[in-house]
């Protein structure tokens, strides 16, 4: 049957941020010390960690904390042919995000937007509705393109409306036989989600038990967007020299929650693909330590150089 969403368009949404949201959100997903030029704002080569559009969304031109459901809500009108879907009880599905041009470390020289769009709204019956949406982030002045976002939400426990059950999925398995390449391992806390929903991700999933216990998640978890972040911060410091001109695409799929306190192990296998501009794909799985895969069909471009030595003025 035809898809009811495809090319629903949402009203353009302004957005913001300043070097200290830049600071603050590299922190949060564990960018090395060693790499100031991430972390400290009168570094000569200071620059945004590439991944830091894939929060806009979410806090949108906000300075302040903010009723995550109530902006979820006012944030999307609803969809043509589909029935009202509750925030209060989506997770994320999957994330690929491209870099078209390195972001500026504020947006004071320019006006920004994110433009919206509805690729699919599909009917996984009893589990919930998977709704996929792309997510450019423009320079509505020059309309240049800075990065475009491609996410699946699931809206858990809200199918069986009848809505067509969308494609079969790609898959992108790592290499059998062969050892990692690389392997990164971040030590999660009891403040990781605190600290992360700082960036404007205001989720109570990820802050007070309660949601998570009506999910079935059994209390509150880390965001999955943390994750996949922290593992691109791994991919980016292991192979691509943490520098962000080294990474043209990244992309995951959630496939189980993290609680605080987990270590997330990352493993990478370079697949040795060189393009003309010499980015080459990179798979990775991130794992809980002694548990389950929490990311997996794991893709990155990256021009691979190793590690970067230490960050110096």
């Amino acid at each position: 049957m035809p898809n009811p969403g495809e090319g629903h368009a949402y009203p353009p949404q302004p957005v913001s941020w300043t070097k200290r949201d830049l600071l603050l959100f590299a922190a949060s997903i564990g960018v090395s010390p060693s790499s100031l030029h991430l972390l400290y704002e009168l570094h000569p080569s200071f620059a945004a960690f590439p991944t830091y559009p894939i929060i806009l969304p979410f806090k949108g031109q906000s300075t302040d904390v903010v009723d995550f459901y109530a902006s979820q809500s006012s944030n999307r009108s609803s969809i043509p042919g589909v029935p009202a879907l509750d925030s209060r009880r989506v997770v994320d599905g999957e994330r690929t995000i491209t870099f078209h041009k390195p972001l500026p470390t504020t947006s004071a020289n320019g006006t920004y937007e994110i433009r919206s769009r509805v690729l699919g709204v599909y009917d996984k019956g009893a589990p919930g509705t998977v709704v996929e949406t792309e997510q450019t982030l423009i320079n509505s002045t020059t309309n240049e393109i800075y990065s475009r976002a491609v996410g699946k939400g699931f809206f858990v426990g809200q199918g069986n409306w009848g809505g067509p059950k969308g494609p079969k999925t790609e898959n992108y398995p790592p290499p059998t036989g062969r050892e990692p390449d690389a392997v990164y391992e971040y030590q999660t806390t009891e403040l990781t989600a605190l600290l992360y929903r700082l960036n404007g991700d205001y989720n109570p999933l990820h802050a007070t038990p309660e949601p998570g216990r009506k999910m079935g998640f059994g209390g509150a978890i880390v965001h999955g967007l943390f994750s996949w972040n922290c593992a691109c911060a791994g991919v980016l410091r292991e192979l691509g020299g943490d520098e962000p001109a080294n990474m043209s695409m990244f992309s995951a799929r959630f496939a189980s929650p993290v609680k605080p306190g987990d270590a997330l192990v990352t493993e990478m296998w370079r697949m040795g693909d060189r393009d003309g501009e010499g980015f080459e794909e990179v798979r990775f799985v991130t794992k809980v330590k002694g548990g389950k895969v929490c990311l997996s069909n794991g893709r990155a471009r990256v021009k691979v150089v190793g590690r970067k030595s230490q960050s110096k003025l």
